[in-house]
């Protein structure tokens, strides 16, 4: 819905709003905010609401530190959860103190990605995200437990699925924010959940997914429970995924839409998805940005480790869904939810986009499943494996020109830096499986 400026300040005093959330999110994809009294919000809405960006991890040195937010307005949401004294939400866009857009704000980056498309004459991206998450009980104190919510699994129902009814609850809030949700049911894991949404254009699709994982943990919370995105909080059971639905149009018409082809699929189709298979190594360390991401890109839970492709089975990271026409998309099975949504869907487009300028050719399907097959028999067909781990996803980004690119220099850098620093925690942290199989051993 779009919203003027008159429109938003009407509203505000209608409902009795009377505070507002300047959001904006940083590189490693946590959602920030300025909260204003609604006195300032016509001084929010003339985008001259200042912030110390140098308090913002990945942002900027404290000698530069002024920056500004300039809400997009038709962002404006009003929290369904909050009954008195009202709390209402703008997306922002961070500007530097001359006018210009901020080149670290991942938002920015996504338009800059979007920005090349264009020029390319494609008008839109559409994504349909698919995040998933676990739901923990919590504490006498409201902290996590590592206690499940219940012990259902793929399509179950209550009572098995304990969760349903914080599930219809989400639901709820999201449809009162706006959100057209197309389906919700528990996923493969114990205690994991999965709410779809419908596709929107990518920076809208970016601000659900935030939207998303705030309504989710906030509604988790009022029902005594813990609601996490992390990519395999659980050994032995499947990881939470965030697959992305993609496709690109010119105008009205699905350029992945091609009739003539066998499999309904035009050239532009297959060099995209020829770019994100070239590229998908080097944008893994965005896509699955954590240490833990690593251990749902394991053989047998599901988890696509593998740079293939194929039009139905789905042990391969990129699966052509059976709708064709203006449905026709490309599903990228390999990001999970702890990823930054802009940045993600940011090197994705780039890669896809090097695939069509560059005519990349699309490599043979792999229609059979990936995960029987041995190493001998993956390298005869010449599928490669996502990295291992994020160490060797830090060395494919930085030594990619194209990704390096789409994300650009500053957060390039910033990013690459900061996952470094997590790495090496990790790396030299003891952790309770050494502890076990070690002490008593030697």
């Amino acid at each position: 819905m779009s919203y003027s400026k008159e429109d938003i300040l009407r509203i505000a005093k209608e409902e009795n709003v009377r505070f507002i959330r300047l959001q904006f999110t940083d590189l490693l994809g946590t959602i920030k905010n300025v909260e204003i009294p609604v006195s300032q919000l016509e001084k929010a809405l003339d985008n001259k609401m200042m912030f110390d960006g140098s308090s913002i991890e990945g942002y900027v040195r404290i000698e530069e530190s002024d920056m500004y937010l300039y809400p997009d307005l038709d962002t404006w949401v009003i929290f369904p959860w909050v009954a008195e004294d009202r709390v209402a939400r703008l997306i922002c866009d961070v500007y530097m103190t001359d006018g210009t857009p901020f080149s670290g704000d991942p938002r920015n980056i996504l338009k800059r990605a979007l920005k090349e498309a264009e020029e390319m004459g494609y008008t839109a991206m559409n994504v349909g995200p698919e995040p998933e998450f676990f739901l923990f009980k919590t504490d006498e104190k409201g902290n996590p437990t590592l206690e499940l919510n219940d012990q259902g699994g793929y399509f179950d129902l209550a009572p098995t699925d304990l969760g349903e009814n914080c599930r219809r609850e989400i639901v709820l809030t999201l449809e009162e924010m706006g959100f057209e949700i197309e389906a919700s049911h528990h996923e493969v894991a114990p205690g994991q959940h999965e709410i779809d949404f419908k596709y929107a254009d990518a920076i809208k699709a970016a601000d659900q997914i935030q939207t998303f994982k705030l309504v989710v943990k906030t509604i988790a919370r009022q029902h005594g429970l813990h609601a996490t995105f992390m990519p395999k909080p659980l050994y032995g059971v499947s990881g939470s995924g965030m697959h992305c639905h993609q496709s690109l149009f010119k105008e009205k018409v699905n350029a992945f839409y091609d009739e003539s082809d066998d499999l309904g699929l035009s050239k532009d189709a297959r060099h995209y998805m020829a770019g994100i298979l070239k590229h998908a190594r080097a944008f893994a360390a965005v896509t699955n940005p954590t240490v833990n991401s690593y251990k749902r890109l394991v053989p047998g839970y599901e988890a696509p480790c593998y740079v293939a492709w194929s039009s139905s089975n789905r042990s391969p990271m990129i699966r052509i869904p059976a709708s064709r026409g203006l449905s026709t998309r490309v599903e990228v099975r390999n990001p999970d939810p702890a990823a930054n949504p802009y940045l993600a869907l940011a090197v994705m487009l780039r890669a896809g986009l090097d695939g069509i300028k560059n005519e990349l050719e699309l490599v043979a399907p792999v229609d059979r499943n990936i995960y029987v097959m041995s190493e001998e028999e993956l390298i005869e067909e010449g599928i490669p494996s996502l990295p291992s781990d994020l160490k060797e996803a830090l060395n494919e980004m930085v030594n990619s020109e194209v990704i390096s690119d789409a994300l650009g220099e500053h957060a390039r850098t910033h990013l690459y830096e900061l996952k470094e620093i997590e790495w090496d925690m990790y790396r030299t942290q003891v952790h309770e499986w050494e502890r076990d199989h070690y002490i008593r051993l030697y």
